[in-house]
C-alpha cells in the first residue's frame, strides 16, 4: 500500500457514559486506496464515520495522524480535506441541487465544476432544479454523491453509499469509487458484499466497536468475507 493518509490507535467512541460503540479501535488508511468496512448492525461502522467528520465529539484515542501530523477531526484545515456522504441526509432540504452545489463549493474555495457527466452517469438531470425535500430517497443520495466526486477531497468518506439508489446508478458509483484513486482516498461503509468485493484495496471487518479481521487484494472474495461475518455472529 502507499504512504499512511489517516492513521487512528486505539479509538474509544460512546454516544452515552455507560455504552461505548467503539473501543481500542486501532486503523491506517494509505494515500489512494478503496477502503471497505463491514460488520453486523451496530458494529460502530457509522459511529467511526461520524468520528471523522467532526461530529461526534465523545470519543478518545492515544493518537490521530493524518498525512503524519496531529490532527483535529474539527478543524478547519482538516475539514477542506475531507467530505462525507451519510445513508441517511435530511439536510439543505430547501436547497436545489445546483443552489447546494455551489454552497459546498464556496465553503471548500471551489470553482463550481463541471458535473455534467457526473449527472449523466447517476440519471439526475431531470431533478437538478427540484427541492431536496421533493426527491426520492435514492435521488437525494445522488445530490450527495455527485457533491461528493465533483469536490474530489483528499480522503472521501461513503456511509452505506448504495442505498436507495437503482441498479443502473450503482453500476456507475463502483466506476467513480474504482476511478477515484487517481484523486485521493475512499473509505466507505456498506452491508452489501458486492459493493465492497468490487471496489475494495482492503477490507475491514468489525465486530463489537473493533476491527476483528482484515483482508486485502487477492484476499477479498464474498465467501471468506461472509465467513469471517458468519463467525463473528456466532461468538
Amino acid at each position: 500500500m502507499g504512504e499512511a493518509l489517516l492513521t487512528v490507535k486505539n479509538l474509544s467512541a460512546w454516544y452515552s457514559d455507560d455504552k461505548r460503540i467503539l473501543s481500542d479501535f486501532s486503523f491506517e488508511l494509505s494515500e489512494h486506496e478503496v477502503a471497505g468496512l463491514i460488520g453486523m448492525n451496530g458494529a460502530g461502522k457509522t459511529t467511526f464515520l461520524k468520528v471523522i467528520s467532526g461530529l461526534l465529539p465523545t470519543f478518545r484515542s492515544e493518537g490521530i495522524c493524518f498525512c503524519g501530523s496531529p490532527v483535529n477531526f474539527r478543524r478547519q484545515d482538516f475539514k477542506l480535506c475531507r467530505y462525507t456522504v451519510f445513508a441517511e441526509d435530511n439536510s439543505f432540504s430547501y436547497f436545489t441541487f445546483w443552489e447546494y452545489l455551489a454552497y459546498v463549493c464556496a465553503a471548500y474555495g471551489k470553482k463550481v465544476p463541471d458535473v455534467s457527466g457526473l449527472m449523466q452517469g447517476f440519471h439526475f438531470e431531470e431533478y437538478a432544479d427540484t427541492l431536496l425535500r421533493e426527491l426520492s430517497t435514492g435521488n437525494r443520495k445522488k445530490v450527495f454523491l455527485i457533491t461528493a466526486f465533483a469536490l474530489k477531497p483528499r480522503l472521501l468518506l461513503l456511509d452505506e453509499p448504495v442505498n436507495g439508489l437503482d441498479f443502473q446508478s450503482t453500476e456507475y458509483l463502483y466506476q467513480q469509487i474504482l476511478g477515484y484513486k487517481e484523486h485521493g482516498t475512499v473509505l466507505f461503509s456498506s452491508h452489501i458484499l458486492e459493493s465492497i468485493t468490487l471496489t475494495s484495496d482492503r477490507v475491514f471487518v468489525l465486530e463489537d466497536g473493533k476491527i476483528r479481521r482484515t483482508f486485502a487484494c487477492g484476499q477479498i472474495s464474498a465467501s471468506d468475507i461472509r465467513e469471517a461475518l458468519h463467525d463473528e455472529n456466532d461468538r
